[in-house]
Protein backbone atom coordinates (compact mmCIF):
# COMPACT_ATOMS: atom_id res chain seq x y z
CA UNK A 1 0.00 0.00 0.00
CA UNK A 2 1.86 3.08 -1.29
CA UNK A 3 0.14 6.43 -0.73
CA UNK A 4 2.79 8.35 -2.67
CA UNK A 5 1.39 10.18 -5.68
CA UNK A 6 2.26 9.04 -9.17
CA UNK A 7 3.89 11.39 -11.66
CA UNK A 8 0.52 11.88 -13.38
CA UNK A 9 -1.17 12.70 -10.07
CA UNK A 10 1.52 15.25 -9.24
CA UNK A 11 0.94 16.86 -12.62
CA UNK A 12 -2.81 16.87 -11.93
CA UNK A 13 -2.29 18.52 -8.55
CA UNK A 14 0.05 21.16 -9.93
CA UNK A 15 -2.06 21.99 -12.99
CA UNK A 16 -5.26 22.17 -10.92
CA UNK A 17 -3.66 24.55 -8.44
CA UNK A 18 -2.31 26.78 -11.20
CA UNK A 19 -5.68 26.88 -12.94
CA UNK A 20 -7.66 27.66 -9.79
CA UNK A 21 -5.26 30.35 -8.61
CA UNK A 22 -6.02 32.22 -11.84
CA UNK A 23 -9.67 31.32 -12.46
CA UNK A 24 -11.00 30.99 -8.90
CA UNK A 25 -9.66 33.77 -6.68
CA UNK A 26 -11.68 34.58 -3.58
CA UNK A 27 -13.44 37.34 -5.52
CA UNK A 28 -15.14 34.63 -7.61
CA UNK A 29 -16.02 32.72 -4.43
CA UNK A 30 -17.57 35.84 -2.93
CA UNK A 31 -19.56 36.59 -6.09
CA UNK A 32 -20.96 33.05 -6.13
CA UNK A 33 -21.89 33.36 -2.45
CA UNK A 34 -23.60 36.71 -2.94
CA UNK A 35 -25.57 35.41 -5.92
CA UNK A 36 -27.41 32.96 -3.68
CA UNK A 37 -26.77 30.12 -6.16
CA UNK A 38 -23.30 29.21 -4.87
CA UNK A 39 -22.29 28.78 -8.47
CA UNK A 40 -20.26 30.49 -11.19
CA UNK A 41 -21.54 29.45 -14.64
CA UNK A 42 -18.40 30.68 -16.38
CA UNK A 43 -16.09 28.76 -14.05
CA UNK A 44 -18.36 25.69 -14.33
CA UNK A 45 -17.96 25.68 -18.13
CA UNK A 46 -14.19 25.93 -17.84
CA UNK A 47 -14.05 23.10 -15.29
CA UNK A 48 -16.19 20.92 -17.55
CA UNK A 49 -13.87 21.72 -20.44
CA UNK A 50 -10.92 20.40 -18.43
CA UNK A 51 -12.70 17.07 -17.90
CA UNK A 52 -12.79 17.42 -14.12
CA UNK A 53 -16.50 16.57 -13.90
CA UNK A 54 -15.78 13.12 -15.29
CA UNK A 55 -12.39 12.38 -13.80
CA UNK A 56 -13.45 9.09 -12.20
CA UNK A 57 -16.28 8.21 -14.59
CA UNK A 58 -15.86 5.58 -17.33
CA UNK A 59 -14.57 6.62 -20.74
CA UNK A 60 -17.56 5.00 -22.46
CA UNK A 61 -19.78 7.62 -20.83
CA UNK A 62 -17.52 10.57 -21.57
CA UNK A 63 -15.32 10.42 -18.48
CA UNK A 64 -11.56 10.01 -18.28
CA UNK A 65 -11.62 6.69 -16.43
CA UNK A 66 -9.47 7.84 -13.52
CA UNK A 67 -9.44 6.35 -10.04
CA UNK A 68 -11.00 7.63 -6.84
CA UNK A 69 -7.47 8.48 -5.73
CA UNK A 70 -7.09 10.71 -8.79
CA UNK A 71 -10.34 12.41 -7.84
CA UNK A 72 -9.14 12.80 -4.26
CA UNK A 73 -6.00 14.59 -5.47
CA UNK A 74 -8.11 16.93 -7.58
CA UNK A 75 -10.61 17.71 -4.84
CA UNK A 76 -7.87 18.65 -2.41
CA UNK A 77 -7.13 21.51 -4.77
CA UNK A 78 -10.82 22.25 -5.30
CA UNK A 79 -11.25 22.53 -1.52
CA UNK A 80 -8.11 24.64 -1.18
CA UNK A 81 -9.52 27.19 -3.62
CA UNK A 82 -13.05 27.11 -2.12
CA UNK A 83 -14.28 26.32 -5.64
CA UNK A 84 -18.03 27.04 -5.82
CA UNK A 85 -20.58 24.85 -7.55
CA UNK A 86 -22.18 21.41 -7.31
CA UNK A 87 -19.01 19.46 -8.07
CA UNK A 88 -19.31 17.03 -5.16
CA UNK A 89 -23.10 16.82 -5.32
CA UNK A 90 -23.47 16.22 -9.05
CA UNK A 91 -20.24 14.82 -10.47
CA UNK A 92 -19.39 12.57 -7.51
CA UNK A 93 -22.35 11.56 -5.34
CA UNK A 94 -25.26 11.62 -7.78
CA UNK A 95 -23.23 10.51 -10.80
CA UNK A 96 -21.95 7.50 -8.89
CA UNK A 97 -25.51 6.54 -7.97
CA UNK A 98 -26.46 6.57 -11.64
CA UNK A 99 -23.33 4.61 -12.52
CA UNK A 100 -24.03 2.00 -9.82
CA UNK A 101 -27.76 1.59 -10.33
CA UNK A 102 -28.78 2.92 -13.73
CA UNK A 103 -29.31 1.00 -16.94
CA UNK A 104 -27.25 1.73 -20.06
CA UNK A 105 -29.75 4.23 -21.43
CA UNK A 106 -29.85 6.16 -18.14
CA UNK A 107 -26.08 6.15 -17.83
CA UNK A 108 -25.62 7.37 -21.38
CA UNK A 109 -28.18 10.16 -21.07
CA UNK A 110 -27.23 11.38 -17.60
CA UNK A 111 -23.52 10.76 -17.17
CA UNK A 112 -22.61 12.20 -20.56
CA UNK A 113 -24.51 15.31 -19.50
CA UNK A 114 -22.83 15.46 -16.11
CA UNK A 115 -19.39 15.27 -17.72
CA UNK A 116 -20.23 18.09 -20.14
CA UNK A 117 -21.71 20.20 -17.34
CA UNK A 118 -25.11 20.41 -19.03
CA UNK A 119 -26.77 18.02 -16.57
CA UNK A 120 -26.69 18.82 -12.86
CA UNK A 121 -27.85 16.13 -10.45
CA UNK A 122 -28.60 16.21 -6.75
CA UNK A 123 -29.78 13.73 -4.13
CA UNK A 124 -32.84 13.95 -1.90
CA UNK A 125 -33.39 11.37 0.80
CA UNK A 126 -35.29 10.96 4.01
CA UNK A 127 -37.83 8.80 5.74
CA UNK A 128 -40.68 11.02 4.55
CA UNK A 129 -40.19 10.27 0.86
CA UNK A 130 -42.60 7.52 -0.15
CA UNK A 131 -43.37 5.77 -3.42
CA UNK A 132 -46.78 4.23 -4.03
CA UNK A 133 -48.41 2.27 -6.84
CA UNK A 134 -51.27 3.97 -8.62
CA UNK A 135 -53.03 3.18 -11.91
CA UNK A 136 -50.30 0.79 -12.94
CA UNK A 137 -47.48 3.25 -12.26
CA UNK A 138 -45.59 4.88 -9.40
CA UNK A 139 -46.15 8.17 -7.64
CA UNK A 140 -43.87 9.96 -5.18
CA UNK A 141 -44.91 12.01 -2.16
CA UNK A 142 -43.26 13.52 0.89
CA UNK A 143 -40.52 16.02 1.57
CA UNK A 144 -36.78 16.19 2.01
CA UNK A 145 -34.71 18.81 3.83
CA UNK A 146 -31.28 20.27 3.07
CA UNK A 147 -31.11 19.14 -0.57
CA UNK A 148 -28.02 20.85 -2.03
CA UNK A 149 -28.16 22.74 -5.32
CA UNK A 150 -31.72 21.65 -6.06
CA UNK A 151 -32.35 25.07 -7.60
CA UNK A 152 -29.76 24.32 -10.30
CA UNK A 153 -30.55 20.63 -10.74
CA UNK A 154 -31.90 19.29 -14.01
CA UNK A 155 -32.73 16.00 -12.24
CA UNK A 156 -33.23 15.06 -8.60
CA UNK A 157 -32.43 11.52 -7.47
CA UNK A 158 -34.80 10.58 -4.67
CA UNK A 159 -33.97 7.74 -2.29
CA UNK A 160 -37.44 6.64 -1.28
CA UNK A 161 -39.09 4.12 0.97
CA UNK A 162 -42.35 2.37 0.13
CA UNK A 163 -45.76 3.16 1.46
CA UNK A 164 -47.09 0.79 4.12
CA UNK A 165 -47.49 -2.77 2.96
CA UNK A 166 -45.25 -2.49 -0.08
CA UNK A 167 -41.66 -3.58 -0.76
CA UNK A 168 -39.24 -3.33 2.17
CA UNK A 169 -36.16 -1.50 0.85
CA UNK A 170 -34.94 1.72 -0.77
CA UNK A 171 -35.94 2.58 -4.32
CA UNK A 172 -33.99 5.19 -6.30
CA UNK A 173 -36.05 7.31 -8.66
CA UNK A 174 -35.36 10.25 -10.96
CA UNK A 175 -37.56 13.32 -10.61
CA UNK A 176 -37.78 16.29 -12.95
CA UNK A 177 -37.84 19.40 -10.70
CA UNK A 178 -40.20 21.03 -13.24
CA UNK A 179 -42.81 18.28 -12.80
CA UNK A 180 -46.27 19.02 -11.44
CA UNK A 181 -46.37 18.48 -7.70
CA UNK A 182 -42.70 19.40 -7.08
CA UNK A 183 -42.06 22.51 -4.96
CA UNK A 184 -38.60 23.82 -4.08
CA UNK A 185 -38.11 26.22 -1.18
CA UNK A 186 -34.73 27.79 -0.49
CA UNK A 187 -33.49 27.38 3.08
CA UNK A 188 -31.30 29.74 5.07
CA UNK A 189 -27.78 28.44 5.56
CA UNK A 190 -24.21 29.34 6.41
CA UNK A 191 -22.46 31.35 3.67
CA UNK A 192 -25.61 31.27 1.52
CA UNK A 193 -24.91 27.61 0.78
CA UNK A 194 -27.70 26.64 -1.63
CA UNK A 195 -29.89 24.02 0.00
CA UNK A 196 -33.59 23.45 -0.39
CA UNK A 197 -36.70 21.91 1.09
CA UNK A 198 -38.32 19.72 -1.55
CA UNK A 199 -42.04 18.99 -1.30
CA UNK A 200 -43.54 16.30 -3.52
CA UNK A 201 -47.28 15.84 -3.81
CA UNK A 202 -48.30 12.68 -5.69
CA UNK A 203 -45.71 13.28 -8.40
CA UNK A 204 -46.31 10.77 -11.23
CA UNK A 205 -43.15 8.92 -12.23
CA UNK A 206 -42.55 7.80 -15.82
CA UNK A 207 -41.65 4.19 -16.57
CA UNK A 208 -37.94 4.98 -16.89
CA UNK A 209 -37.73 6.93 -13.62
CA UNK A 210 -36.53 4.02 -11.47
CA UNK A 211 -32.75 3.60 -11.25
CA UNK A 212 -32.06 -0.12 -11.11
CA UNK A 213 -34.70 -2.34 -9.58
CA UNK A 214 -37.50 -1.49 -7.19
CA UNK A 215 -36.46 -2.01 -3.56
CA UNK A 216 -32.81 -2.72 -4.48
CA UNK A 217 -31.30 0.75 -4.33
CA UNK A 218 -29.46 0.67 -1.02
CA UNK A 219 -26.18 -0.99 -2.16
CA UNK A 220 -25.78 1.51 -5.00
CA UNK A 221 -26.57 4.40 -2.66
CA UNK A 222 -24.20 3.22 0.08
CA UNK A 223 -21.25 2.81 -2.29
CA UNK A 224 -21.82 6.23 -3.83
CA UNK A 225 -22.04 7.82 -0.38
CA UNK A 226 -18.76 6.18 0.65
CA UNK A 227 -16.96 7.55 -2.40
CA UNK A 228 -18.47 11.00 -1.96
CA UNK A 229 -17.49 11.01 1.71
CA UNK A 230 -13.86 10.39 0.81
CA UNK A 231 -13.98 13.23 -1.71
CA UNK A 232 -15.59 15.49 0.93
CA UNK A 233 -12.65 14.65 3.22
CA UNK A 234 -10.24 15.65 0.43
CA UNK A 235 -11.93 19.05 0.13
CA UNK A 236 -11.55 19.51 3.89
CA UNK A 237 -7.86 18.63 3.66
CA UNK A 238 -7.33 21.23 0.97
CA UNK A 239 -9.02 23.96 2.98
CA UNK A 240 -7.13 23.09 6.17
CA UNK A 241 -3.80 22.98 4.33
CA UNK A 242 -4.46 26.45 2.93
CA UNK A 243 -5.43 27.79 6.37
CA UNK A 244 -2.19 26.34 7.79
CA UNK A 245 -0.15 28.12 5.12
CA UNK A 246 -2.04 31.37 5.70
CA UNK A 247 -1.50 31.40 9.48
CA UNK A 248 2.18 30.40 9.24
CA UNK A 249 2.83 33.24 6.79
CA UNK A 250 0.91 35.72 8.93
CA UNK A 251 2.63 34.64 12.15
CA UNK A 252 5.99 35.18 10.49
CA UNK A 253 5.50 38.89 9.86
CA UNK A 254 2.84 40.03 12.37
CA UNK A 255 4.74 41.77 15.16
CA UNK A 256 3.54 42.03 18.77
CA UNK A 257 5.60 43.06 21.81
CA UNK A 258 8.53 43.73 19.55
CA UNK A 259 8.77 40.37 17.76
CA UNK A 260 6.86 38.19 15.27
CA UNK A 261 4.00 36.32 16.91
CA UNK A 262 5.31 33.13 15.30
CA UNK A 263 8.10 33.14 17.89
CA UNK A 264 5.58 32.69 20.71
CA UNK A 265 5.22 29.10 21.86
CA UNK A 266 1.42 29.18 22.03
CA UNK A 267 1.19 30.20 18.36
CA UNK A 268 3.79 27.62 17.37
CA UNK A 269 1.85 24.87 19.13
CA UNK A 270 -1.37 25.80 17.33
CA UNK A 271 0.39 25.63 13.99
CA UNK A 272 2.09 22.36 14.88
CA UNK A 273 -1.16 20.79 16.06
CA UNK A 274 -2.83 21.78 12.81
CA UNK A 275 0.05 20.34 10.76
CA UNK A 276 -0.22 17.01 12.60
CA UNK A 277 -3.99 16.92 12.06
CA UNK A 278 -3.67 17.72 8.34
CA UNK A 279 -1.10 14.99 7.76
CA UNK A 280 -3.09 12.47 9.79
CA UNK A 281 -6.26 13.31 7.91
CA UNK A 282 -4.49 12.97 4.58
CA UNK A 283 -3.24 9.49 5.47
CA UNK A 284 -6.71 8.32 6.51
CA UNK A 285 -8.38 9.85 3.45
CA UNK A 286 -5.99 8.29 0.96
CA UNK A 287 -6.18 4.96 2.76
CA UNK A 288 -9.97 4.97 2.32
CA UNK A 289 -9.63 5.98 -1.34
CA UNK A 290 -7.12 3.21 -1.98
CA UNK A 291 -9.36 0.54 -0.44
CA UNK A 292 -12.35 1.66 -2.49
CA UNK A 293 -10.19 1.68 -5.63
CA UNK A 294 -9.27 -1.92 -4.83
CA UNK A 295 -12.96 -2.80 -4.36
CA UNK A 296 -12.26 -3.75 -0.74
CA UNK A 297 -14.62 -3.17 2.21
CA UNK A 298 -13.87 0.33 3.44
CA UNK A 299 -16.64 1.27 5.88
CA UNK A 300 -14.28 1.70 8.82
CA UNK A 301 -11.71 3.60 6.79
CA UNK A 302 -14.31 6.00 5.41
CA UNK A 303 -15.71 6.69 8.89
CA UNK A 304 -12.20 7.18 10.32
CA UNK A 305 -11.39 9.67 7.57
CA UNK A 306 -14.64 11.60 7.97
CA UNK A 307 -14.41 11.72 11.76
CA UNK A 308 -10.85 13.03 11.47
CA UNK A 309 -11.93 15.53 8.80
CA UNK A 310 -14.59 16.89 11.14
CA UNK A 311 -12.07 17.38 13.93
CA UNK A 312 -9.65 18.90 11.42
CA UNK A 313 -12.30 21.41 10.32
CA UNK A 314 -12.75 22.56 13.91
CA UNK A 315 -9.01 22.73 14.57
CA UNK A 316 -8.32 24.74 11.41
CA UNK A 317 -11.13 27.15 12.25
CA UNK A 318 -9.91 27.63 15.81
CA UNK A 319 -6.28 28.09 14.74
CA UNK A 320 -7.15 30.53 11.98
CA UNK A 321 -9.40 32.75 14.04
CA UNK A 322 -7.14 32.74 17.11
CA UNK A 323 -3.98 33.63 15.16
CA UNK A 324 -5.55 36.17 12.80
CA UNK A 325 -7.61 37.43 15.77
CA UNK A 326 -10.54 39.82 15.51
CA UNK A 327 -10.15 40.88 11.89
CA UNK A 328 -10.71 37.28 10.75
CA UNK A 329 -14.36 37.50 11.82
CA UNK A 330 -15.10 40.30 9.37
CA UNK A 331 -16.61 39.57 5.96
CA UNK A 332 -13.65 41.30 4.30
CA UNK A 333 -11.18 38.71 5.59
CA UNK A 334 -10.76 35.40 3.75
CA UNK A 335 -10.60 33.35 6.95
CA UNK A 336 -14.36 33.57 7.41
CA UNK A 337 -14.81 32.00 3.96
CA UNK A 338 -12.82 28.97 5.11
CA UNK A 339 -14.49 28.62 8.50
CA UNK A 340 -18.01 28.85 7.04
CA UNK A 341 -17.30 26.12 4.51
CA UNK A 342 -15.66 23.99 7.18
CA UNK A 343 -18.94 24.06 9.10
CA UNK A 344 -20.92 23.03 6.02
CA UNK A 345 -18.51 20.21 5.16
CA UNK A 346 -18.45 18.81 8.68
CA UNK A 347 -22.23 18.33 8.66
CA UNK A 348 -22.40 16.95 5.12
CA UNK A 349 -22.52 13.14 4.75
CA UNK A 350 -22.42 12.60 8.50
CA UNK A 351 -20.64 14.68 11.12
CA UNK A 352 -17.85 13.57 13.45
CA UNK A 353 -20.19 12.18 16.11
CA UNK A 354 -22.17 10.20 13.52
CA UNK A 355 -19.08 8.49 12.17
CA UNK A 356 -17.63 7.85 15.62
CA UNK A 357 -20.92 6.16 16.56
CA UNK A 358 -20.69 4.00 13.41
CA UNK A 359 -17.15 2.99 14.32
CA UNK A 360 -18.16 2.18 17.88
CA UNK A 361 -21.09 0.06 16.69
CA UNK A 362 -18.82 -1.99 14.42
CA UNK A 363 -16.44 -2.64 17.30
CA UNK A 364 -19.11 -4.28 19.43
CA UNK A 365 -18.62 -8.06 19.81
Amino acid sequence: MDFGLTEQQEILRRSAREFLEVECPTSVVRQAEESGEGHSPELWRKIAGLGWLGISLPEQFGGTGGSLTDQTVLFEEIGRALTPGPLLTSSVLAAQIVLNAGNDAQKTALILGVVSGEVILTLAKGERLETASRDGGLTLSGDSLFVPYAGLATHIICATRPAIGAWPDTTLVLVDPESDGVTLTAMESVANYPQFLIDLDDVPLPDDAVLGEIAEGMPALDLAVQRATVVQCAETLGRAQKVLEMVVEYAGHRVAFGRPIGTFQAVQHRCADLRVAVDGGRMLTYQAAWKLDQCLPAGDEVSLAKAQAGMLSRLATEAGHSIFAGISFTVEHDMQLYSARAKIAEANLGDTEYHLDRLAARMQP
